[in-house]
């Protein structure tokens, strides 16, 4: 297995996919690498020679992915929280940040549901 950034890229998979393996890189972008670098899109990733590895590296290294990208995102949530904007407000109370519903969704980020008592009539 090739690695790139730290992460094991499935050498089976199409090189274009296998770099989407990678956090912060998506299709697009990765189809960008693969054109800089000069490295054929449907090459599978086992066969792939040092010399193309490298220089999808190099081309992947003027990204900003992996850990520094997940630490950029962490840090600027926990601004939003500090700041006590209505994003932050949303993110400390574990509810939807981009406007969803919640009255009869949002399960994923407000969790299992709670039972509430019946009332006597």
């Amino acid at each position: 297995m090739a690695r790139i950034k730290g992460v094991d890229v499935p050498n089976n998979k199409r090189i274009e996919i296998a770099l989407t393996y990678i956090y912060g890189i998506g299709r697009s972008l990765s189809n960008q690498i693969l054109k800089n670098a000069k490295v054929d899109i449907n090459k599978r990733a086992g066969e792939l020679s040092v010399e193309e590895l490298d220089r999808i590296r190099d081309e992947v290294n003027k990204y900003m992915t992996e850990g520094d990208l997940r630490r950029e995102v962490n840090m600027n949530i926990k601004t939003k929280m500090e700041i006590n904007s209505y994003e932050g407000t949303r993110h400390k109370k574990g509810l939807p940040v981009r406007g969803q519903r919640t009255n009869r969704n949002a399960r994923t980020r407000k969790g299992k549901g709670k039972v509430v008592a019946n009332k006597k009539k």
